[in-house]
């Protein structure tokens, strides 16, 4: 049973958030999920985040870490050979993708590969342009004075 949400109304009282209706009405989104390797998101502070994956029987060699966008792809492909016959084989090593969608800037800082866990290191870096401001409000048209931003003000 699938049920389609109509995001219609809130086209009407929203701005340039096209982006997060796509990814909701996306049906890639909806498809069966893969749960494998296992793995943990951790926010860590208020803009600092951690994804830790369980990829044991995978070395630094065996994995790929990419950003493309607003997107962060980890990919795993074991290269060792096989040395002998199975009689029971229980570690997956079968290679994966994984992929986590990011919110507008956030951006990779660091990966590390320890005991069996890759840890990327997350943050967002909110650019000092979209940060909240205060916005002084002029007379209009009495003494002719342009609208200045707080912050412009103080650097004049």
């Amino acid at each position: 049973m699938r049920t389609e949400f109509d995001f219609a109304p809130l086209y009407r009282s929203s701005i340039g958030f096209d982006r997060v209706f796509n990814l909701l009405n996306n049906p890639q989104r909806l498809q069966a999920i893969d749960t494998w390797p296992p793995y943990d998101i951790v926010k860590s502070g208020d803009d600092e985040y951690r994804i830790v994956m369980a990829v044991a029987g995978f070395g630094e060699g065996d994995l790929d870490i990419t950003q493309e966008r607003n997107v962060l792809v980890v990919k795993g492909g074991n290269s060792e050979e096989q040395q002998g016959e199975y009689l029971h084989r229980g570690i997956a090593g079968r290679g994966f993708e994984r992929r986590f969608e990011l919110a507008d800037h956030v951006r990779v800082e660091d990966a590390t590969l320890i005991n069996g866990l890759l840890t990327v290191s997350l943050r967002r870096e909110i650019p000092e342009a979209m940060k909240p401001r205060k916005i002084q409000i002029g007379s209009h048209g009495q003494d002719k004075q342009v609208l200045q931003i707080e912050a412009d003000q103080q650097a004049a």
